[in-house]
């Protein structure tokens, strides 16, 4: 038994029907046709993560069917990969096959590519990784051109760096990203670029108002969408994601954004002065003219205080990686908004999910 190819040749009818579900699902709220863009349909993934699987003398790539989770499944080639983490599998296996200290009680592999050709593996082991390791994984990352991590429990040996670099083109601007082992970034990186030419359009240009962001991430959206506003103020929970964003407001030599390390929930409470944070003595609330929020929630979409928030501005981007909670949120907010566009990007390709993304403008009272 081996992992299916994917059906390239049969890409735009699974789009399609995958389209007429989506849209079916916002049927009763009467949106707009969504403007689809697809995917490559193939090589489009830039991250992807094997179990090793030891048989004798060997190890191969392996994943596991849910319904028989004990099972390993060969990985012989995974069309999905980008070409760079496609190309680099069998090599890497190889060469980890042939050196008995670097395949050693070694049980998973992941990588992580840019469209730029950076490339960072993740080796995670069930032993401690000592010195004649870091020899022989120096040497393999000096040989292939990559940037390695060597893990194990409560031990992590960054040979290099911890973290690939990605060059994006957008609307003919160059953006330059630090993308964190472990912190998120978008898989499919030219749908990723897609997206932040989709938000640029809708919001135009702003010189004299502020976008507040949720979920900013490590500045994907954040730093193209600065020059179309006078500041940003932008929130993120995760400290990988911070990190990663002040140093990507460095590298695009952007000064306009201040990035508050809060959950949306909090800066609600702040934003109507039901709370104070020391993290927010820094910062004038108050300063702001916020014209557009840029919202792109986890799976499980609002809160009920932050949609009740960004109901109450003018204009509101909704980048969505679940049309369920997307659904159930337009519910509400399209009480007091009109959407102005719907669109759907097909980061995901072969399976059920969906990005999604919405421009609402809030309705004018007769």
């Amino acid at each position: 038994m081996s992992i299916n190819p994917v059906d390239i040749d049969n890409y735009p009818k699974i789009l399609d029907d995958k389209t007429t579900r989506i849209t079916a699902l916002f049927s009763e709220l009467a949106l707009p046709k969504p403007t689809v863009f697809p995917s490559e349909p193939a090589h489009y993934r830039l991250r992807a993560e094997f179990r090793l699987w030891h048989d004798k003398d060997s190890a191969y790539y392996a994943m596991f069917d849910p319904a028989e989770p004990k099972t390993p499944i060969p990985v012989e080639q995974f069309t999905v990969a980008s070409k760079s983490i496609f190309d680099l599998m069998p090599v890497l296996l190889e060469k980890l096959n042939s050196q008995v200290m670097l395949s050693k009680r070694l049980f998973q592999v992941e990588f992580l590519s840019t469209l730029s050709g950076d490339m960072l593996v993740s080796l995670i082991y069930h032993r401690r990784l000592d010195e004649e390791w870091q020899v022989l994984a120096e040497k393999l990352a000096s040989e292939l051109d990559i940037q390695i991590i060597g893990r194990s429990k409560k031990q992590k040996l960054v040979l290099g760096r911890d973290y690939v670099v990605e060059n994006l083109v957008i609307d003919g601007e160059h953006y330059v990203y630090n993308q964190y082992e472990g912190g998120f970034t978008q898989p499919n990186g030219k749908l990723n670029a897609t997206m932040i030419s989709w938000a640029k359009a809708q919001v135009g240009e702003n010189p004299d108002t502020d976008l507040l962001e949720l979920y900013c991430g490590n500045g994907n959206f954040t730093i193209p969408l600065s020059a179309q506003f006078r500041k940003v103020l932008a929130t993120e929970i995760s400290k990988t994601s911070v990190k990663a964003a002040h140093e990507n407001f460095a590298r695009n030599n952007v000064t306009s954004i201040d990035i508050l390390r809060m959950s949306s929930e909090e800066l609600t409470s702040a934003l109507n002065k039901e709370r104070s944070f020391r993290r927010l003595e820094h910062i004038d609330l108050d300063s702001y003219n916020i014209s557009h929020v840029l919202v792109d929630p986890p799976r499980a979409g609002l809160d009920e205080n932050t949609r009740l928030l960004i109901s109450g501005l003018e204009k509101i981007v909704y980048i969505s990686c679940s049309p369920e909670t997307l659904h159930r949120d337009l519910q509400i907010l399209t009480k007091t908004h009109d959407v102005d566009a719907f669109a759907l990007f097909d980061q995901f390709p072969y399976t059920h999910h969906m990005e999604c993304g919405v421009y609402l403008k809030r309705r004018v009272k007769p």
